[in-house]
């Protein structure tokens, strides 16, 4: 007997270059079972219906899903690349159901050089109509938990990396649209202990990037947060500091059904040539966390 996977492991693809497609060709031997695209700033004027007829081809025959489709930018400003990146949430909701996908995510932007709270008031022009739109077309919205070099009193990029943030935010457009694109590694380089936001948080978590942070405590210790000495790095999935075991076990109990996508290109050993090496040791490592379907006995 088998079922449906309830929680996928998967993995990003830049969807800015000419060939995702080829791309995806290449790593689903490996094993992942669902793709986030991700396009940085704007969709760089990539043909949206050719992109997923290529990609829908490219799964054809294979049980992996596109999970999200992601943008990541600033679309509260006003520079010509903020309206781009706006269009660009606009284009990718219209056009998610084409590559079987009903999540877009990316950051909320934020108004630069200003507080989370003075931002508000752009976040619920701008996704006050992006949610109507995404409501309008089966669509959820889910906003990625990292801060970009933000704070709370300013930034550039992002306000949903906080959780006071999200309540501001989520009362400020009150949609079942609106959501989280969760992962534990910006809650951990806050010092943030991320196993309790699943369960205050679960049901407004759409997606989960697959990123895990180390955190040196003896270099806190010594050093402080603000000193010279580096104290924390981005690490993929089985070689940071998190319990991803519990991560999964805490997910299925809120009744999460989705992907977590590893979020590669960060981790300071696995990359360069050792890039995928690392990846797919941490495919392996989740699926042994979330262990694989066996039937129960008759």
């Amino acid at each position: 007997m088998t079922r449906e996977i309830d929680i996928r492991i998967g993995t990003l693809v830049g969807g800015n270059s000419d060939a995702p497609s080829t791309y995806i060709k290449q790593i689903l031997p490996h094993g992942f079972e669902s793709i986030s695209i991700t396009f940085w700033q704007t969709t760089g004027g990539v043909d949206l219906a050719r992109s997923a007829e290529l990609v829908m081809e490219a799964l054809a025959g294979r049980n992996v899903t596109v999970s999200t489709l992601g943008i990541f930018g600033n679309p509260l400003e006003h520079e010509a690349i903020d309206h781009e990146t706006l269009a660009a949430w606009e284009a990718l909701i219209d056009n998610a159901h084409l590559f079987g996908c009903n999540i877009v995510s990316g950051f909320t932007g934020r108004v630069r050089g200003k507080s989370i709270a003075d931002s508000m008031p752009r976040f619920a022009e701008v996704f006050g109509e992006l949610a109507r739109r995404a409501e309008d077309k089966g669509v959820r919205l889910a906003f990625e938990n990292c801060a970009m070099g933000g704070n709370w009193a300013s930034g550039d990029w992002n306000l949903a990396h906080n959780p006071k943030a999200w309540e501001l935010m989520f009362d400020a457009v009150p949609s079942d649209a609106l959501g989280l694109e969760w992962e534990p590694c910006h809650q951990m380089v806050q010092l943030i202990d991320p196993i309790p936001q699943i369960r205050k948080w679960a049901n407004k978590i759409f997606h989960v990037h697959g990123k895990d942070a180390t955190i040196r405590r003896d270099i806190i210790a010594e050093h402080g947060i603000g000193g010279p000495a580096d104290w924390c790095w981005h690490r993929t999935p089985g070689f940071g500091d998190t319990d991803w075991t519990t991560v999964i076990s805490e997910l299925r109990w809120a009744g999460f059904t989705g992907a977590i996508d590893i979020e590669g290109w960060h981790d300071p050993v696995y990359r360069g040539d050792l890039e995928m090496t690392g990846q797919v040791y941490g495919l392996n490592y989740l699926k042994r966390c979330r262990g694989e379907f066996v039937a129960n006995p008759v």
